[in-house]
């Protein structure tokens, strides 16, 4: 018996807008543009992706579950997702090494460091 990652799901009140945001952030690509159910993938037929599904609620409160990314140049990948609209946010993380962002409709997650190289 065999299990495979396929996909997390995100409730947007704008998928298609949220979706596009997150394809150009990620430079992934849209394989379902449905206004309801949005889909982006690493390339065609490449798992796992993310669906963003239309919600009526917006988001409350700190995200149970959050995406971590591991940029070559954290400074640099933190300027450009603030760039598309990404902002800095404050969930009482403290001095850590990683930068809180949101995207567009508050979702968390994490730019973290460079991986260093192994000794």
């Amino acid at each position: 018996m065999s299990l495979e990652w396929e996909q997390v799901v995100v409730a947007s009140r704008d998928p298609v807008a949220l979706g596009r945001w997150w394809s150009e952030a990620l430079r992934w690509v849209i394989v379902n543009d449905d206004p309801v159910v949005f889909e982006i993938q690493p390339e065609p037929d490449r798992l796992p992706g993310i669906l963003f599904l239309a919600v009526d609620e917006a988001k409350q409160g700190q995200n149970r579950l959050h995406i971590d990314l591991r940029p070559d140049d954290q400074g640099a990948e933190v300027e450009r997702l603030t760039g598309l609209g990404a902002s800095r946010v404050d969930v009482g993380q403290g001095e850590v090494p990683w930068v809180v962002l949101a995207d567009p409709e508050g979702n968390e997650f994490c730019v973290l460091e460079a991986r260093r190289a192994p000794m």
